[in-house]
C-alpha cells in the first residue's frame, strides 16, 4: 500500500510537454487544470483532474513517465539473461522450469501495460461486458475520450468516489462496505470463470465506491485472458477440492499442462491430501485463499509443475482480491464468498462437457447414487449467487433419471419420497396433536395469554392501517391482514412445539424450490400482483411435470409409491388400533435384492 501511495511525480512542464507532443495540440487550448498538482501517481504514469474546454466535462488525464519504454526494456533484458542463468541452473537439478518464457509473458503484460491505447481498448471492453447497464448491477466504468488518447496519453471521465479501504468516508456517506466487497468479488468470478478477461490488479488504487453505492473500476493497464478450456479446468480443480478427489484433481492439472505426462503423480496426490483442507467442513480461518495458495505453492515447487501465465495471473488476482476485502471486511474469505458461485455453474451451465462432468462428480456418488445432502448445501449455496434459476437444475436431474443410467436413481427416489412422506405425514399428525394441546385453553392463566395474543396482534394490525395512509397500492409495504398474522405468528411461537426433522427438512425444501429459488424466475407485475408473480412461477415447473408424466417407468414408480404409501396408512392405522408398537418398513432396494439372494 505504502509503495502504491508515495510513488514521486515528475514535473507539470515535462508532463504537458509530453501531451502536446502526443496529441498535437497546446495543451492551454483542450485542457483546464482543477487541481494544479497531479492528484496520484504511479510508478508508470500520472493523473491529473483537469476539465474540457469544450464542453466544461471533468475528466482524468494520465500521462505517461518519460523514458518509461526504454527502462521497461533494460529491466526485462536483465531478467532474462538472469533467467537464463537459472534455467541452467534448474537443468542440473532436474527441474522443468523456463524462467526466460515467464519473463516473456511478463514482458509481454508489461508492453500492453505501456501503451495506452491498449488500455483504452480494455476499457472500453470491459464496460461491454460487465458494467451495471448490461451485466452487473452496481459496477461503473469510467467513459474513454477516445480523441484525446495516445500511447503515452489517457482521457477518461472523472469520477467521484472514495476508496474501498476509507472506512470513515465510506460510514460518513452511508456505503455499505459488505455489499461492496460482495459485489467486487461476483464481478470478479464473472471476469475469470464465464467470459476469461479479467482486471488482474484489484488492489485499492484502482477501485473507487461512488456516492450512489456504485463499484467503479479504474486503470485498466493490467488485463488478463483464460481460455474456455482454462477457465473450467480452474472450475473443476474446485468442485475436486471440494470432492477431496486428488486423482481427479491431478488429471485436470495433467490436462493444463501443469504436470508433464510419464509423472509419478501418487505421492503428489498424497501430498495434496495432506495440506489441502476439507473445504465444505473446515473453519472459516484455514479457508483464507493465501494459506490454500501457500500450501499448493509447497506441492508445486516440490514436484515438477510447470504452471502457464493465466494461472498465475488467476492467483495473484485472486490473492490481491482477498487481500482488499479482508482490509474492507476482516471475515471476508474469498473461497468462501466464491462457493455460490461455483455452485450455481456447474448446477445451471449445461454448455460444456467439462461442467457436466463437474456436477456429476459432485452429487453422485461412483455408484450413480444421489449426495442428497452435497445437493442440498449446493441449492442452499447457490440461491445467494445472482441469476441462479432452479428449474435447470431439476430439469438436468429429471433427464438423468428417465434415462438409461438412471434406474437406480429412480428406485433411490421413490424409496426417499415414500420414506419422507411416511414420516411426514406421521410427525405431522403428531405435531398437530401437540399443537393442538398447547393451544387450548385449559384455565384463567391460558385463557389470558390467548387474549393477549389476539390484543398484541389488532394493536399492531391498528397501526399498520394508520402507518398505510397516503400509500399507493403499488407499494410493497405488508397489508394489514398479513402484518397481523405474522404478528399472531410470532406470539404463538413460544406456545407451539418445535417442528420436528421432517418437517423442517420439507419446510426448507419448500423454500429452496420455492421461495427462494422461485424469487428469480417470478415475473414481476406492473402492480406487483403476488398470485400472477406465484402463476408465473409455477409455470415454469410445467414442463417438467409433463416431462415426468410422459414417462412410462415414473408413471409406473408414481404408482408404486402410492401403494406404499397405502399399505403404510394402513399397517400404522392397525397396529395403533390395538395398542402395538409402530411397524418398521424396508425400502424396495434392500427388498428387491433379497429377492434376487
Amino acid at each position: 500500500q505504502q509503495l502504491q501511495d508515495n510513488v514521486p511525480t515528475f514535473s507539470n512542464e515535462v508532463a504537458f510537454q509530453i501531451v502536446e507532443e502526443e496529441l498535437n495540440q497546446n495543451f492551454e487550448d483542450v485542457f483546464e487544470l482543477v487541481e494544479p498538482e497531479p492528484i496520484a501517481a504511479a510508478s508508470i504514469g500520472q493523473v491529473y483532474k483537469a476539465r474540457l474546454l469544450k464542453n466544461g466535462q471533468l475528466v482524468a488525464l494520465k500521462i505517461q513517465r518519460p523514458n518509461t519504454e526504454e527502462v521497461v526494456e533494460l529491466d526485462l533484458y536483465v531478467l532474462r539473461w538472469w533467467g537464463g542463468v537459472y534455467n541452467k541452473i534448474f537443468e542440473l537439478l532436474g527441474r522443468n522450469i523456463n524462467l526466460q518464457s515467464v519473463m516473456d509473458d511478463f514482458g509481454t503484460l508489461l508492453y500492453a501495460e505501456i501503451d495506452y491505447i491498449a488500455e483504452a481498448a480494455n476499457a472500453r471492453r470491459f464496460s461491454e461486458l460487465y458494467a451495471q447497464d448490461v451485466a452487473i448491477a452496481d459496477v461503473f466504468v469510467p467513459k474513454v475520450y477516445s480523441e484525446l488518447t495516445s500511447r503515452k496519453v489517457l482521457t477518461m471521465e472523472w469520477v467521484d468516489g472514495f476508496r474501498l479501504t476509507d472506512s470513515a468516508s465510506l460510514e460518513a456517506n452511508n456505503l455499505d462496505r459488505k455489499k461492496l466487497v460482495d459485489t467486487l468479488v461476483q464481478c470478479s468470478l464473472r471476469q475469470i470463470m464465464e467470459n476469461g478477461f479479467f482486471h488482474a490488479d484489484p488492489h485499492a488504487g484502482n477501485l473507487l465506491a461512488t456516492k450512489d453505492g456504485r463499484l467503479c473500476y479504474l486503470d485498466f493497464g493490467m488485463m488478463s485472458y483464460a481460455a474456455a478450456k482454462q477457465r473450467n479446468g480452474f472450475l473443476l480443480a474446485v468442485v475436486h477440492i471440494v470432492n477431496r478427489d486428488w486423482s481427479a484433481l491431478v488429471k485436470v492439472y495433467q490436462n493444463l499442462g501443469f504436470i508433464p505426462e510419464g509423472t509419478d503423480v501418487q505421492p503428489i496426490e498424497n501430498a495434496l491430501e495432506d495440506a489441502l483442507p476439507d473445504v465444505l467442513n473446515s473453519d472459516i480461518s484455514e479457508l483464507n485463499f493465501k494459506n490454500v495458495v501457500g500450501k499448493l505453492g509447497d506441492i508445486m515447487y516440490t514436484y515438477p509443475f510447470s504452471l502457464p501465465p493465466f494461472y498465475i495471473s488467476i492467483i495473484r488476482c485472486l490473492g490481491v482480491l482477498e487481500g482488499l476485502a479482508i482490509q474492507v471486511d476482516p471475515k471476508s474469505r474469498i473461497i468462501s464468498k466464491a462457493y455460490p458461485y461455483v455452485a450455481n455453474r456447474v448446477l445451471t451451465d449445461d454448455s460444456q462437457e467439462e461442467l457436466r462432468e463437474a456436477l456429476r462428480r459432485l452429487i453422485f456418488t461412483s455408484d450413480g447414487s444421489i449426495r442428497w445432502s452435497r445437493l442440498e448445501s449446493l441449492l442452499d449455496e447457490a440461491k445467494d449467487s445472482s441469476g441462479f434459476d432452479v428449474v435447470p437444475v431439476l430439469d438436468k436431474l429429471i433427464d438423468y433419471a428417465i434415462s438409461s443410467e438412471g434406474e437406480g436413481l429412480l428406485n433411490e427416489i421413490a424409496d426417499q419420497i415414500v420414506k419422507e412422506a411416511d414420516s411426514l405425514g406421521r410427525d405431522t399428525l403428531i405435531y398437530f396433536t401437540q399443537a393442538a394441546g398447547a393451544l387450548s385453553i385449559r384455565d384463567e392463566k391460558s385463557a389470558a395469554k390467548a387474549m393477549q395474543s389476539l390484543v398484541h396482534a389488532l394493536q399492531s394490525n391498528k397501526e399498520e392501517v394508520h402507518g398505510q395512509e397516503g400509500v399507493e397500492k403499488e407499494s410493497k409495504v405488508p397489508t394489514p391482514i398479513v402484518s397481523f398474522l405474522d404478528t399472531l405468528r410470532e406470539d404463538l411461537a413460544e406456545t407451539l412445539p418445535e417442528p420436528t426433522a421432517s418437517m423442517k427438512r420439507t419446510m426448507k425444501l419448500g423454500l429452496l424450490l420455492g421461495t427462494r429459488g422461485a424469487s428469480s424466475l417470478a415475473t414481476t407485475t406492473s402492480k406487483g400482483n403476488a398470485a400472477s408473480a406465484t402463476a408465473s412461477t409455477i409455470s415454469k415447473f410445467t414442463p417438467l411435470v409433463r416431462k415426468l408424466s410422459q414417462e412410462p417407468r415414473v408413471r409406473q414408480k408414481a404408482g408404486e409409491i402410492v401403494a406404499r404409501l397405502s399399505e403404510r396408512l394402513v399397517s400404522r392405522g392397525l397396529r395403533a388400533a390395538f395398542s402395538l408398537p409402530p411397524p418398521k418398513f424396508e425400502t424396495a432396494m434392500v427388498a428387491n435384492d433379497n429377492e434376487k439372494n
